[in-house]
């Protein structure tokens, strides 16, 4: 049996973490001494390795619940079922990176575009490309607003 403390410096997180999966029912104690310490098993201690591990490669919370639901029941469950799971994943990654790429290649294009000189900011290319597409994205609110739909150009 490990104590809170224990578990955690065994698994190289804080004790508050352990209370924080416990908050959320993804753990519990096994049981607790006469003077009321958390006592954590092998079986608890692989769980919170199996929590970690999932949370490593961002799953969420809810999500972590769903695997260890599947993980007490496998024979009720399909490989197709955690597959699933993985897949869904993969694809909300994939697109927060294309999202990402994106804001890096439309930065990295207002940082081409600007001198970076000490000279004054009234004639800044970056802020006035920011103002520009303001100017674009409200003449088109206005458009729309008024009964006109256009298409963006």
């Amino acid at each position: 049996m490990y104590r809170i403390g224990e578990l955690a410096s065994q698994c190289d997180i804080k004790a508050d973490t352990l209370r924080f999966y416990e908050k959320h029912g993804l753990l519990a104690p096994s049981s607790r001494s006469e003077s009321g310490y958390r006592l954590y098993t092998k079986e608890d201690a692989s769980r919170l390795r199996f929590i970690l591990r999932a949370k490593a490669v961002g799953f969420t919370l809810n999500e972590i619940s769903e695997l260890l639901s599947i993980e007490l029941d496998k024979a009720n469950w399909a490989c197709a079922d955690v597959k699933g799971m993985v897949d869904n994943k993969l694809g909300q990654v994939e697109a927060k990176i294309a999202e990402l790429t994106q804001f890096a290649n439309s930065l990295q294009s207002l940082s081409n575009a600007c001198c970076g000189g000490p000279d004054s900011a009234e004639h800044c290319s970056i802020l006035e490309a920011l103002e520009s597409e303001d100017k674009q994205l409200n003449a088109r609110n206005e458009t729309a607003h008024n009964g006109h739909h256009h298409a963006p150009k």
